[in-house]
């Protein structure tokens, strides 16, 4: 429980700096389109920042849960591979970081499942 609050609030103010990074010390360094894809990077480091704080409050309510274990790991693997693969792409211009992010966005989605599953077996 402690853990995923942890990683999570880390998360979240990694995504408002580097948000500001983006907008501030970026905006003439990047062009216009790799400077979206550094704001979709952020935005969903914030979203699962959120998801692995709803996490952390969840296992606080209901103990040892490998589901949501596995969910909070999953989110911040997707965190690393997805955003960190389009922070990189953004700044690098390394077409084939682009193939990463897919992974990250797969690792997303399992954790939004499990956190369902996890949800109905336990409430």
């Amino acid at each position: 429980m402690k853990a995923f609050i942890i990683v999570g609030a880390i998360n979240a103010f990694l995504a408002v700096a580097l948000g500001a990074f983006g907008a501030h010390g970026l905006k003439d360094r990047l062009d216009a389109h790799y400077l979206e894809i550094w704001k979709t990077g952020v935005t969903y480091q914030m979203f699962h920042a959120t998801g692995i704080l709803i996490i952390g409050i969840l296992l606080g309510k209901v103990g040892v849960s490998s589901l949501f274990n596995w969910s909070g790991w999953l989110m911040l693997i997707g965190i690393i591979l997805f955003s960190g693969s389009l922070y990189l792409l953004s700044l690098t211009k390394i077409g084939v970081l682009g193939a990463i992010t897919p992974i990250g966005g797969v690792c997303f989605l399992a954790a939004w499942v499990l956190m369902i599953v996890a949800t109905v077996k336990e409430f």
